[in-house]
């Protein structure tokens, strides 16, 4: 067992920050589900973004719905989970939260435009158009004190990400 409380990690940022590789080497390292929030979103979201459109928050409440079911159900029944998801705003973290009905830590992966577009422009066969990066930094609201959440900057090594990310788990969530 993990050591901590029935709790999902969600690495959250805008696209392109890695949160898909810290997501993957949580879940192998926890023997946990994992999952990616760009697959629970609709045919016609993904319709949008391709197109280079932003997404508006009556999009993403039902994909929020969709991702924090299926992380609550996976912690209910395995104690652990881990997700990537955007989470950009506030309030679609507490969103996420309430949908899961378990505790979530968020970890937002950090860093600025100029270092992340280029990884963004790199990545092959994504339906993300790199050209929605500036909305979704125009949109980013970062996590505040009293949120259970962590800012790491995103271009640090992976085994040091996810090291940081454990052991500030362990001490807010720890059994």
């Amino acid at each position: 067992m993990t050591g901590l409380l029935p709790c999902a990690i969600v690495a959250m940022g805008v696209s392109g920050c890695g949160k898909s590789t810290l997501v993957a080497h949580l879940a192998a390292h926890l023997a946990a589900p994992a999952f990616e929030g760009d697959d629970f979103h609709s045919a016609e979201s993904v319709a949008k973004m391709r197109a280079g459109q932003p997404l508006d928050d009556a999009d993403r409440w039902p994909w929020l719905d969709r991702l924090g079911a299926a992380i609550g159900a996976a912690v209910r029944e395995q104690g652990i989970a881990v997700a990537a998801c955007s989470a950009l705003k506030r309030s679609y973290r507490e969103r996420l939260e309430a949908a899961a009905g378990v505790p979530i830590v968020f970890v937002l992966l950090d860093g600025d435009r100029d270092e992340i577009a280029p990884r963004l422009a790199a990545r092959a066969g994504h339906y993300m158009a790199p050209s929605l990066l500036d909305s979704q930094f125009a949109t980013l609201e970062r996590p505040a004190a009293d949120e259970r959440a962590l800012a790491l900057h995103c271009y640090r090594p992976i085994e040091e990400l996810r090291g940081d990310v454990l052991a500030w788990a362990q001490a807010v969530l720890g059994a």
